[in-house]
């Protein structure tokens, strides 16, 4: 099968970036959205994102202006489901919530052609699970893109007992010509890098509530001592604490282990409210976003 036209459920954050990137590799692009005003705002975001990629020396990865209005040329919002008949690949990349994700399947699975094929950007639910809501199980697979879309190389490519190996392998090569590095992984809950990240978020939460160091002191031991390039708390505030926490609980659900279950630090700050830089607070304070200071919890 041969991918010609790519259909994008939600123009938020990764909605809009997987757009973006599927424009650029030269793919012509349908993002549906609920309402006007959240393409509106997606795509102001696209073209926020091209214009600095214009900006850029062309060995930087820089676009000219030409490719600008190319890639701009390709994208096309909607609201109608109707818009995505023609599609050959559909990536969702909507609210992380299992019951409106799979009433989004199953509408539309009745709609667009029956080879297309379904996939999910999502971080931790059961791709199976999601599957469940089609008559199409062969043909549903997980795309899992890293924020910002635009920047990020990697791309995990889920498939359950079900996918199809044509499917599967159509959907690998899909990534590739994105411009990403694809790895190949299996339907088991986190996948591959939340499997091993989450963890490491939460024991460092856990550190600091016993003592072991201070969030400055914690980050920049992680960073200075590992290689990384973002302390936990800076990641887990870009992250944000209530996809954090969300996440422990699809995990914990899983495994029952202690290890993905959520401190109770980062249970408190979601229901306070502080998600991390989005809410302009979290672990650190982002009044000045340039120069963000430790809060103190």
């Amino acid at each position: 099968m041969q991918i010609k036209r790519v259909g994008v459920l939600g123009c938020g954050l990764m909605g809009s970036g997987i757009a973006q990137v599927s424009a650029a590799a030269g793919f012509d692009t349908t993002v549906l959205e609920v309402e006007q005003k959240f393409l509106d705002k997606g795509f102001a975001g696209i073209e926020k994102s091209l214009a600095k990629f214009a900006e850029r020396p062309p060995e930087k990865g820089g676009i000219t202006s030409r490719q600008k209005d190319e890639i701009r040329a390709r994208l096309d919002g909607t609201t109608r489901k109707e818009d995505l008949v023609d599609c050959d690949i559909i990536i969702e990349a909507i609210i992380e919530n299992v019951p409106t994700k799979k009433e989004m399947y199953a509408a539309l699975d009745g709609i667009v052609k029956k080879d297309a094929i379904f996939a999910s950007n999502t971080s931790s639910i059961s791709i199976t699970e999601l599957m469940t809501a089609t008559k199409r199980p062969e043909r549903f697979i997980g795309l899992h893109f890293f924020n910002p879309v635009p920047l990020m190389k990697l791309v995990e490519v889920v498939r359950t007992i079900a996918t199809a190996s044509d499917v599967y392998e159509t959907a690998y090569d899909f990534a590739k010509k994105l411009g990403k590095v694809p790895v190949r992984a299996s339907d088991k809950t986190g996948f591959i890098v939340n499997r091993l990240l989450v963890p490491y978020l939460l024991d460092a939460i856990r550190a600091y509530e016993e003592g072991a160091g201070s969030i400055e002191d914690i980050d920049s031991a992680m960073k200075l001592g590992c290689g990384y390039p973002m302390g936990p708390f800076t990641l887990l505030d870009f992250v944000g604490l209530d996809t954090t926490y969300y996440i422990t609980h699809v995990m914990y659900d899983e495994f029952k282990e202690r290890r993905f279950a959520s401190p109770p630090l980062l249970k408190r700050l979601v229901m306070a409210g502080w998600y991390g830089r989005k809410t302009g607070k979290g672990f650190y304070d982002y009044s000045d976003p340039n120069n963000p200071k430790p809060n103190k919890l």
